[in-house]
This record gives C-alpha cells, structure tokens and sequence, in this order.
C-alpha cells in the first residue's frame, strides 16, 4: 500500500511542477489563479497520504487549514477581478 501511496505522490508532486510553468507563463491571471488552486489542492492531497502513511492526525489539521486558505484565496481573487472590471 504505502508502495502505490508513494506512487500517487510522485504524480502529485508532478503536477504541482507543471502548475508550476503555468504561473510562471501565464498568459492571464484566471490561468495563474487556477494553477495556484491546483497548488492547494495537491497540497491538501500530499498532506491526506502523508497522514494516512505516518498515522499522525496533525498533518489532517494541516490539511483543513490549507484548504480554507485556498477557498479564502479564490474568494479574494474574484473580488479582486470584479473591483477591475467595474
């Protein structure tokens, strides 16, 4: 199990690295915003596994707080887009 769990790391950390040339490229900001929330996401999945293989209830904490950070972030980034578009 902890073979196929490592093996599902590998691809999320992967994808966080091609996410990663999508920030940096652009070409605009709604593509940037996306990357970044597949940042959180793969985060809080890492942080699930890496509980689930070290049996330590600390990394779920971890887990809830970045996903809130997450929702909060694309909250403020509409807010910010439609305070650009008015």
């Amino acid at each position: 199990m902890t073979t196929f769990l490592g093996g599902v790391l590998i691809v999320l950390l992967s994808s966080i690295l091609a996410g990663l040339v999508r920030v940096l490229r652009g070409p605009r900001m709604a593509d940037r915003m996306m990357a970044a929330q597949l940042f959180g996401t793969s985060a809080v999945a890492i942080l699930i596994i890496l509980s689930r293989v070290t049996d330590s209830p600390a990394f779920l904490d971890v887990a809830m707080v970045f996903a809130l950070l997450a929702a909060v972030t694309l909250v403020a980034f509409v807010a910010l887009a439609l305070r650009r578009v008015r």
